[in-house]
């Protein structure tokens, strides 16, 4: 699948990538929203391969909006597109599924100067209690939430939540090597649900300097080339 996405500003990762993998294990259906859609590179893989899902794809910054619509038509997919702060986002659709691969770095770390870039990676942008209310908000009663976030944050997610009323049912943590401490924790969300909670297996991305095999079959099932564009 082609993705045109900035030549200088965000560009997707492997972190999207696994998190596309790991929603890929129980598939999706019925309405679907995806927030910090940035370049629509997840949501789209996942209306390629799920293609009864009604998308509905959403950014706080206009140009990602632009490129995501750009990547829907050059891939022949029909999606919905919202340009809007998720933290404050009201709507009356309810949503089965909501999707994200929100900007998780703390508010501690260097921040790059590139404004395209620290809009779509530090958590001032979406607080992560904002972001867990507000798809609270909009979710039915017992929608799923699938996210990924700071593996170092798992406490505070987890008591988030509670707080918010969902409970976590399915935990993937992703470790950069088998020597590395993990980088990426992912997580299925159910609201009102009392589901014992499952532990998955972790992936690991790289062994020496090439990808695991379990991670070159998530690459290799998205099948995405990129081509540069000017913002």
């Amino acid at each position: 699948m082609k993705i045109i996405q900035p030549r200088v500003g965000y560009r997707y990762n492997s972190d999207t990538m696994m998190l596309y993998g790991f929603i890929c294990e129980e598939g999706l259906k019925g309405s679907v929203l995806e927030v910090g859609c940035g370049c629509g590179v997840l949501g789209l893989l996942l209306k390629r391969d799920f293609e009864a899902i009604d998308l509905d794809m959403l950014d706080m910054q206009e140009v990602n909006i632009k490129i995501a619509k750009q990547n829907a038509d050059e891939n022949g997919l029909k999606a919905s597109f919202i340009t809007a702060d998720f933290a404050n986002f009201e709507c009356q659709k309810r949503y089965d599924f909501v999707i994200s691969n929100p900007p998780y770095y703390h508010d501690g770390a260097k921040k790059s100067e590139n404004e395209h870039i620290k809009i779509s990676r530090y958590s001032e942008f979406l607080p992560l209690e904002k972001l867990i209310k507000s798809v609270n908000s909009i979710m039915k009663p017992s929608g799923v939430f699938v996210f990924c976030y700071d593996a170092k944050r798992l406490s505070e997610i987890l008591t988030l939540l509670k707080m918010y009323k969902f409970n976590p049912t399915r935990i993937k943590f992703v470790y950069p090597k088998a020597n590395k401490e993990a980088s990426l924790v992912i997580i299925e969300a159910k609201k009102n649900s009392k589901a014992l909670v499952k532990i998955l297996p972790p992936i690991f991305i790289l062994e020496g300097e090439r990808y695991t095999k379990e991670a070159s079959e998530i690459f290799t099932r998205a099948g995405t080339f990129s081509q540069s564009c000017e913002i």
